[in-house]
């Protein structure tokens, strides 16, 4: 029994009404704008209802879905090595679980930026530790434990560090975007020129 294998397709959600309603779409991007207003630090309760990635879950609050970006940490996209494993790390973490969300923001995307802690555990550190994530060093603080956290599984060789030379996700969503794979150059017209998932 796993209740959770649809939800693990790449781009999954589990909302055909929502994915094909613009409607719908605009109020849970309205509920995200809502959320991301309150006081920082508000902690909101909520339950997970999809995971696209590591680092990305839909979650409901007030029965409307809501996109959930973790804050401060980036995982590897579903195309490249270890993105398929990241997202399955966060979905045992999360899945179907009741969490609590310290909103941080919103991101252009218009997903609610949010430390997640979902049964206890937080998310966004749990996924750095496994070595399923990157800290994501343009946006976490200077001080943020995510720094300690990510050498530890570094030097543990965990998950992705297991590659002698990972590439970061935000290198390889630029590189995507411009053109550019391991081997220096994609034609035009080839699979790698296509524009990568938002991040």
């Amino acid at each position: 029994m796993s209740r959770s294998a649809p939800e693990l397709r790449p781009r999954a959600f589990p909302f055909p009404a929502i994915a094909a309603s613009p409607r719908r779409i605009a109020r849970a991007f309205a509920l995200a704008a809502v959320l991301a207003a309150r006081p920082a630090g508000a902690e909101i309760a909520a339950r997970v209802v999809a995971v696209h990635d590591g680092d990305t879950i839909t979650v409901l609050v007030e029965q409307r879905a809501v996109k959930v970006r973790l804050v401060d940490i980036d995982a590897p996209e579903l195309g490249q090595p270890f993105g398929e494993r990241a997202r399955r790390s966060l979905a045992q973490l999360c899945f179907g679980k009741p969490v609590r969300l310290e909103i941080r923001g919103t991101d252009r995307y218009r997903r609610a930026l949010a430390r997640v802690t979902c049964a206890g555990t937080e998310a966004n550190a749990e996924q750095v530790r496994r070595g399923y994530a990157w800290t994501f060093k343009r946006h976490a603080p200077a001080g943020s434990p995510l720094h300690a956290i990510e050498s530890e599984a570094r030097a543990a060789h965990r998950g992705l560090w297991a590659d002698p030379a990972p590439v970061p996700p935000w290198k390889w969503r630029h590189d995507r975007r411009t053109g550019i794979t391991r081997s220096g150059y994609s034609p035009p017209g080839s699979p790698e020129r296509t524009s990568p998932p938002p991040a």
